[in-house]
């Protein structure tokens, strides 16, 4: 049975869209940037402001609204349909104080199908934890975890198929990924065989 590594953030669910309307434009109600005009990921330069500021607002929305996330309903769809049919495990990245909301949110949403929780911890001023892997392909490469990754960062992608892995990107505005959510989860039901 193949195993599918997901990402967490902007694949399983929402966050970058639901930060931006309900976290920075609360404090920066001025901000006229919308989810798709977020061209690059991180967005800062685009925000006018300092990389640390969008992670700080980043983190403190995670912390106090990340439960609170919806799953994108097309996933959501494709899991009810398909998930059965092959193992699951989360693979995100994530700071180390946000990684337990996170993973929560997946285990509350996912976990009839996602039965396990990794993540490459983001760095983040005064984090000293060990840097077990650097990123997800190190994880991977390490671990044998899964066949394929689902994700919207198109560095994951290229270093993860580089691997010889198979990917399945999913389109973000920060992304060249053309096609719809509907037409990679389809790649993805045809590579698992369904």
């Amino acid at each position: 049975m193949l195993t599918v590594a997901w990402d967490v953030d902007d694949v399983l669910n929402d966050l970058m869209r639901s930060w931006l309307e309900r976290g920075w434009k609360r404090i920066h109600p001025d901000c006229a940037i919308s989810y798709e005009d977020l061209r690059e990921n991180p967005p800062h330069r685009l925000l006018s402001c300092s990389m640390e500021e969008y992670l700080q607002s980043l983190d403190a929305f995670r912390l106090s609204e990340g439960d609170q996330l919806r799953p994108h309903s097309t996933v959501m769809q494709w899991f009810q349909s398909h998930g059965g049919r092959c193992q699951h495990i989360a693979l995100t990245s994530v700071p180390v104080r946000c990684a337990p909301v996170s993973a929560a949110w997946v285990m509350r949403h996912f976990g009839q199908w996602i039965r396990s929780f990794h993540f490459v911890p983001s760095s983040r001023n005064g984090d000293d934890s060990p840097a077990y892997d650097t990123s997800k392909a190190s994880f991977l490469s390490r671990s044998h975890a899964a066949d394929v990754l689902v994700d919207d960062n198109e560095g994951n992608l290229r270093d993860v198929s580089a691997l010889g892995l198979k990917v399945i990107p999913m389109p973000a505005p920060w992304n060249s990924v053309s096609g719809s959510m509907e037409d990679a989860l389809a790649g993805l039901t045809e590579f698992i065989g369904i």
